[in-house]
């Protein structure tokens, strides 16, 4: 039996015409409707549509048998903007999540999760940045519930930033955890980043807290960190108490000077370097294409590892190793 791989891709499709789930409102466009409860209907009706989307997206992702997609977080333009407190988004999105929940309760092996902004930081010292970081944490969480999805290990943060001491930002993480409510706690998942924290800072965080950690195999790549393999059981083993299968994140580097940036594809032999390395000791493994190219680069990399690789396709994004 060899190591189940599934692929996924984030947010929004190349393919699929005129179904963005991220179309927003400006703060400014916003302010200039004079009647508050009219501009309110107006997000709700762009939240609607962007939820619509997502529905269309799940559709064609199952048609290609993509059992694996992240959400935008951009669904709910202005949602904890002060401006907009006291609205209540979510009594007015309940149909569009509902459409959403029994499209999932009949894809039941679909794993669709979030990736939160980058400016939810969980290890600041701002009072205001965590206050707004848990709000975000529960308008995720909520939509979450509003689709029927069990909240679990659904959003995957970055640690936060370095602030010259990166092992004092490390113990405020782990000090501002103890604020942060424990149905929040348990829908976080953390990843090793490309400039500021490696892959065995973000363990000592996961295995501290008992959070499952993504390695993003790129960001390891750009971080120059020692051999990520003598951690690949530490991070199976993160994820050991968790419903779901080990994620990692899958992306290339633009060129040699623009490194960190993601390349419009992924590069099969990339890929396949790091698949060889850990087959022997992984059953599953979710991959999560961040690419550009968003649902092309994932057909393109399915066609790429038709004609480089042998391996056994289970369904069209899913193959054992």
């Amino acid at each position: 039996m060899g190591m189940i791989v599934r692929l996924g891709y984030v947010a929004m499709s190349l393919e699929l015409q005129n179904a963005s789930p991220s179309q927003t409102m400006t703060y400014k466009q916003f302010s200039s409707i004079k009647d508050r409860a009219a501009a309110l209907r107006k997000l709700e009706r762009i939240a609607t549509s962007n939820l619509h989307n997502c529905l269309r997206l799940l559709k064609h992702n199952a048609l290609h048998s993509i059992e694996f997609f992240r959400f935008s977080s951009k669904l709910i333009p202005l949602a904890n903007h002060p401006d907009t407190k006291g609205w209540r988004y979510m009594s007015a999105l309940k149909e569009p999540l509902n459409e959403i929940k029994e499209y999932l309760q009949q894809h039941p092996t679909m794993r669709v999760d979030f990736h939160p902004d980058h400016f939810v930081l969980l290890n600041s010292t701002d009072k205001d940045i965590m206050k707004n970081s848990l709000l975000t944490l529960q308008m995720h969480r909520q939509l979450l519930e509003g689709m029927g999805i069990d909240p679990t290990h659904r959003c995957v943060l970055h640690v936060g930033g370095g602030y010259d001491d990166k092992e004092k930002a490390l113990e405020q993480f782990i000090h501002n955890w103890g604020f942060v409510p424990t149905n929040l706690q348990e829908m976080i998942i953390l990843e090793n980043d490309d400039t500021v924290f490696t892959l065995s800072e973000t363990l000592y965080l996961c295995e501290k807290l008992g959070v499952p950690c993504v390695f993003d195999y790129h960001h390891h790549l750009a971080n120059k960190e020692e051999d990520w393999t003598e951690h690949w059981d530490r991070v199976v083993n993160s994820w050991s108490k968790s419903p779901l299968p080990v994620k990692i994140h899958i992306s290339s580097p633009r060129s040699p000077s623009e490194f960190r940036a993601h390349a419009e594809y992924v590069d099969v032999s990339m890929f396949f370097d790091f698949l060889d390395r850990i087959k022997d000791q992984t059953a599953r493994v979710d991959c999560m294409i961040e690419a550009k190219g968003k649902d092309l680069a994932l057909f393109q990399l399915i066609e790429d590892i038709k004609e480089t690789r042998n391996v056994s396709w289970i369904s069209q994004a899913s193959f054992e190793y």
